[in-house]
């Protein structure tokens, strides 16, 4: 199903997050073994969790946040998180965790390597997309105590977290998936706009290969990556609707810059200004690259989505350049239990985090069993894009 906001599309480019930082529990996974054969120790991850566990304790919707989010869903998402609302805490026990690799409170380049004493920095290993669902995962099993997770959700990278999660073995396989905005593999060219911005933080003389002081980080790198990152996750239409060839100020060319030059800088300050690090833009971005549903387990891509059978909602947006719609079409094609949503939106690859009313319609739905789906003459709630725009 397609639904359309090309005519409800806000002439501004609002802000995907909200504030972030680093709040949360943390539980210290005592040995991380990594796909790459290095055992990591003393593996923090920090975590948030909504609602109550049912008796049974498998009432479990685990939420992977997207590249620079952390733990606080309440913050990123928090419009689609509460009673009756398609995170429903009245129904799941919903865990969020920041990734492996991340600054927000679980471990990542930056951490005290327990076998130094000192920040891994250079030395951080090679951790792969399976690694950080094996990460959470543990904490899930060995912590928290669950005993079966009902459904994993993601967008960009939080939905290959999510597919990822769909491979797991055991009672903890997630029962559905919802897949936003991502893919089966990590594909040349988002790779190829990955190593750019990771060369961008290169570049800058305080990389210092990783090991700088924590009070001279390379943030004029990072923020020239963010400004590239900003452009893929948006598109022409939207910038030329925003923006134009308006200079900021009004004044002429000469003695001005552009509003985009003005928006694009902004964006690398606010990055900065959310206390991102830069070791870990590198980190995350090779975790990203890594994702591959079929690497190293002997089939194709489409034979490896063929077996696994949860039911699966996979939503597209119809502009988005990073992760274009033919990604969710061979999701959707090759899954034998999918339904494929697409939002027609201009809004590009973040329109899964702006356009968060339209996304909780296709949620709510596919959450919602047929025996509990309402009769149309009854009076219920409606689930419309219009009627629930009251949350926003």
């Amino acid at each position: 199903s397609t639904q359309s906001t090309w005519g409800m599309a806000q002439q501004t480019l609002k802000d995907e997050y909200g504030k972030m930082d680093s709040s949360g529990e943390t539980y210290i996974v005592p040995e991380l073994i990594l796909e790459c054969g290095k055992v990591m120790k003393e593996v923090a991850i920090r975590y948030k969790t909504f609602g109550q566990l049912n008796e049974s304790r498998d009432n479990v919707m685990v939420v992977f946040h997207a590249l620079t989010g952390n733990a606080s869903l309440d913050s990123w998402w928090g419009d689609m998180l509460g009673p009756h609302k398609p995170f429903d805490t009245l129904k799941y026990f919903i865990l969020c965790c920041n990734s492996l690799g991340s600054c927000y409170g679980s471990c990542g380049p930056r951490s005290i390597n327990p076998d130094t004493g000192k920040p891994y920095g250079s030395s951080w290993p090679s951790v792969t997309m399976r690694d950080s669902v094996n990460m959470q995962f543990i904490l899930l099993r060995e912590e928290l105590k669950v005993n079966g997770v009902e459904v994993a959700i993601g967008g960009s990278c939080g939905g290959m977290h999510a597919l990822e999660s769909g491979m797991i073995e055991g009672p903890l396989k997630p029962k559905k998936l919802i897949l936003i905005c991502s893919g089966a593999k990590e594909t040349a060219w988002q790779i190829g706009f990955n190593e750019v911005q990771r060369q961008a933080i290169y570049m800058d003389p305080k990389w210092r290969n990783g090991d700088y002081p924590e009070d001279d980080p390379p943030y004029d790198g990072m923020k020239i990556a963010r400004e590239l990152g900003m452009i893929t996750y948006r598109t022409h239409w939207s910038f030329d609707r925003k923006f134009g060839r308006k200079t900021q100020n009004g004044g002429p060319i000469w003695d001005d810059i552009y509003a985009v030059e003005s928006y694009l800088r902004a964006q690398g300050t606010k990055l900065v200004q959310r206390s991102f690090d830069p070791s870990s833009y590198i980190a995350l971005t090779k975790i990203v690259d890594s994702h591959d549903i079929a690497r190293g387990r002997g089939e194709s891509v489409e034979q490896v989505l063929s077996k696994m059978l949860q039911p699966t909602l996979v939503v597209g947006v119809t502009s988005d350049i990073l992760y274009p719609i033919a990604e969710q079409e061979e999701l959707a094609n090759n899954l034998p239990n999918a339904k494929l949503c697409v939002l027609d939106t201009p809004e590009g690859h973040d329109g899964f985090l702006l356009l968060q009313h339209e996304l909780a319609v296709h949620i709510v739905d596919f959450l919602t069993p047929k025996s509990e789906k309402a009769d149309p003459q009854d009076d219920v709630p409606d689930w419309s894009v219009e009627a629930i725009s009251f949350w926003f």
